[in-house]
């Protein structure tokens, strides 16, 4: 039966939870341990579970054969802020993660300390004492600081913050009753849950290869646990889930590669780092063809993935981005359909099951038109 993008969402309220757990879990760059704690606990009964020693989680499933070997890789890590000072007055100067200043001002923080966890909010000066030159200009985030309403440096410390803590986004998930729903931290923790999913679906499903499914760490940090998840995987095929960044909004230039919400699952043919394995795509295409599946097509130029690092490992490894089309990306709350979403893993799904022997080598043979 062909996938309408229209069609009530078939995902389940088990997924739904685990949607709305992994969006709200605290996992900023370099402290991902609560979403890594969740994924193993959601992939053991179905894989073996191993670490490299950044910490990212993999989980195998063989299947019919050791090889090939596919690597679906999803990264961890939040947008957020790291401590970097504390002012005699009580506030937090920090650094942004990955975090646009102009989205931060006046946004609820969680600021994780050795006593426990911290609501803050950005404080900036009122418009009120601004000059007008600083009001037509954005607001620096030097000028920017993290309040926890402590009194005093001295009480801050006391209520256990220091440098270096982190702080992640405040922000619980928000049904809105029509099959989408907000959130925040869909990059990439929608992509989690597809790794999640599509492990799940493989348990009952024959499939001609080994499958790892990969929680990546620091990703919005330089894409390290890329790096050292694909020395640990040695994979012949990646297939990264992320979301895809729509520009279904008003102001967004609607030039040739679109992506909308509630349109089927978006393939990324450009980033500014990937440029994906053409060959790779079109496979994933036909799939789509194959099972009635809509597919939209969509391009980042101002950001990359983990599968910029994982298609130059070794002697190089195909590799395709794709995943449901999400507004409002690297800001505290975003917008997806859960139709994109669970599309998403069905498609990621019937690749996983074609992709044997045969046709990984024809992605690499060269020798072949």
């Amino acid at each position: 039966m062909p996938y309408d993008p229209c069609e009530e969402s078939t995902v389940t309220p088990e997924t739904r939870e685990l949607l709305r757990e992994l969006s709200e879990a605290f996992g900023i760059p370099g402290s991902e341990d609560e979403v890594r704690a969740i994924m193993a606990r959601h992939l053991a009964p179905f894989a073996e579970i191993s670490y490299d020693r950044l910490g990212c989680i993999i989980a195998r499933r063989e299947g019919r054969a050791a090889a090939p070997r596919i690597m679906l890789p999803a990264h961890m890590d939040e947008i957020g802020l790291i401590v970097r000072h504390i002012t005699d007055q009580g506030f937090l100067k920090f650094v942004p993660r990955g975090f646009w200043s102009q989205v931060l001002p006046a946004q609820r923080w969680v600021v994780r300390t050795h006593k426990g966890d911290r609501i803050a909010v950005t404080g900036v000066k009122a418009p009120h004492l601004l000059t007008e030159e600083e009001r037509n200009k954005p607001i620096p985030t030097k000028d920017m600081y993290l309040d926890i309403g402590a009194r005093s440096r001295d009480e801050a410390i006391e209520m256990g913050v220091r440098p270096g803590d982190p702080a992640a986004p405040w922000g619980p998930v928000a049904d809105l009753g029509n099959g989408r729903l907000l959130g925040k931290a869909w990059d990439d923790r929608a992509g989690c849950v597809m790794v999640i999913e599509v492990m799940r679906e493989l348990a009952k499903r024959d499939h001609p290869n080994t499958v790892f499914g990969v929680g990546t760490i620091q990703e919005e940090s330089g894409l390290r646990g890329a790096r050292t998840s694909s020395v640990a995987v040695d994979p012949d095929v990646a297939l990264v889930a992320e979301i895809t960044c729509a520009n279904d909004v008003p102001g967004s230039t609607q030039d040739g590669s679109y992506s909308e919400l509630g349109k089927g699952p978006a393939i990324c043919l450009y980033d500014a780092q990937m440029v994906p394995t053409a060959r790779l795509r079109d496979f994933v295409c036909r799939v789509a063809e194959e099972i009635s599946m809509p597919i939209q097509f969509t391009s980042m130029e101002g950001g990359t993935t983990d599968g910029t690092f994982v298609q130059v490992h070794g002697k190089g490894v195909p590799t395709l981005y794709l995943g449901p089309a999400t507004r409002y990306v690297h800001s505290h709350i975003g917008t997806m359909d859960e139709a994109d979403f669970d599309q998403t893993i069905q498609l990621l799904i019937e690749t996983i099951v074609r992709l044997d022997e045969s046709a990984v080598s024809r992605l690499v043979d060269f020798g072949q038109p």
